[in-house]
């Protein structure tokens, strides 16, 4: 493996994009719930937080084009029709939400402001860096990392050198699925599509660089950004476990983050948090703007106009949805999500296997398959889950929403065997 001085800037790039405040608020709450059984959680949540984004990335190197190229096997019109519901849900849901989160857990506690005048600063510098895009690795990867990393990692070691009671029972049945379907909360499968683009562009605008040069750059770039995560998610898991006896078990994720913050860095650690919540809520928004307007800039013959006017678009949606809090928007976009992760997640897959494996006929029918399998999920997310219970208990997997998983892997399995079978 090479590593140089742009592989680490990108890979710290690929970091910051990933981990938003939900990444950060989300880890705390599982190990403070899973008490001694904090390893097992881990395992379960390094899986789907750490394991699925870094094969996103693998994915990426191994095809370096668009993400139309994510699902073109299928069909071009199913590919264009899947990049628009992704680019159209993160554009308006998770990007407006770090706005949102931002203002709630680090501008109105500190300043009292309104949410408008947040979220207006806020969508602002976000596009300034997304118009000077060439600049985004750079200025992410040299400078606003390694102070979201440095922060993150007081807190941690500070916590784990510091003197605990002993820890309380883990609230957890299966700490091992409980931890995976928390990871799978965080949706940084999508994130891995979405911002593994814009590392590709980046890189193509910098030029000079061999398809194999850039294929081990950013493959070895998100190898650096998964051990980040894997540092970053399971210390602050481990944190929460250490300290759960400490706090009341009716906390929220964002009391017990802030509660964490107070306890290891003491009064100055609101301001931290603040620090750190800002700066992991503005590289993840940045990195959905630049995307989106990345892929219509693609639709549109490489059209710097449609750049920029996607941009302003995106911004000006995410101050109006900004008005919105956190909770709302995660209500909206919870359907909208559960319809397209596991989607996702499969086109993933199916990109990092060898080309053998994985022809026209294979992704369509584990495509449908998905398709299908993940219907009642969705269903049961907008209020008919009383009516597609009785099949959900049928499906394995069915009652942790992950009734598509089993039926897609069977079907990939038994295509490649009816392929290469009929070919002997």
């Amino acid at each position: 493996m090479r590593f140089n001085k742009e592989t680490f800037i990108t890979g710290f790039a690929l970091f910051s994009m990933f981990f938003g405040a939900g990444n950060l608020i989300l880890p705390p709450n599982l190990g403070f719930k899973a008490g001694e059984l904090w390893f097992l959680v881990t395992i379960g949540f390094v899986i789907s937080a750490v394991v699925l984004p870094l094969l996103g990335i693998f994915a990426h190197a191994r095809l370096q084009g668009t993400m139309l190229d994510f699902a073109k096997k299928v069909s071009p019109s199913f590919s264009l029709v899947y990049c628009f519901i992704v680019y159209a849900i993160s554009i308006a849901l998770p990007s407006p939400r770090t706005a949102s989160v931002t203002h709630e857990m680090a501008i109105q506690p500190l300043f009292g402001t309104s949410s408008l005048l947040t979220s207006t600063i806020y969508f602002g510098f976000v596009l300034f860096f997304v118009l000077n895009r060439s600049k985004i690795l750079n200025i992410i990867g040299k400078f606003l990392t390694p102070i979201i990393f440095i922060v993150i990692l007081s807190i941690i070691c500070i916590g784990i050198f510091s003197t605990h009671p002993p820890m309380n029972s883990s609230v957890f049945q299966t700490p091992v699925v409980d931890g995976l379907l928390e990871g799978y909360q965080t949706f940084d499968a999508i994130g891995a599509v979405v911002v593994g683009g814009v590392i590709i562009i980046s890189l193509q605008l910098k030029g000079r660089k061999t398809f194999e040069e850039n294929r081990i750059l950013i493959r070895n770039s998100g190898i650096i950004a998964g051990v980040g995560l894997f540092i970053v998610y399971t210390g602050l898991i481990y944190c929460g476990a250490l300290f759960n006896s400490d706090f009341e078990n009716e906390l929220s994720r964002s009391e017990l983050l802030s509660g964490l913050s107070l306890k290891t860095l003491g009064s100055i650690g609101s301001i931290f948090l603040s620090v750190l919540v800002s700066l992991a809520c503005f590289t993840t928004a940045v990195g959905i703007v630049t995307g989106t307007s990345d892929f219509i800039k693609g639709i549109f013959r490489e059209s710097q106009e449609a750049y920029i006017v996607t941009a302003i678009i995106g911004c000006v949606l995410g101050v109006i949805m900004g008005q919105l809090d956190v909770h709302d928007i995660i209500v909206v976009a919870v359907p909208a999500l559960m319809f397209i992760y596991p989607l996702t997640i499969l086109l993933i897959l199916l990109n990092v296997l060898p080309d053998k494996f994985t022809t026209s006929l294979v992704f369509r029918i584990v495509v449908f398959v998905t398709i299908v399998f993940s219907f009642p999920d969705f269903l049961a997310s907008i209020g008919f889950r009383q009516q597609v219970q009785p099949y959900l208990e049928l499906i394995p997997l069915g009652q942790y929403s992950l009734a598509w998983l089993l039926p897609a892997l069977f079907s990939l399995i038994m295509m490649n065997i009816f392929i290469h079978f009929g070919k002997s």
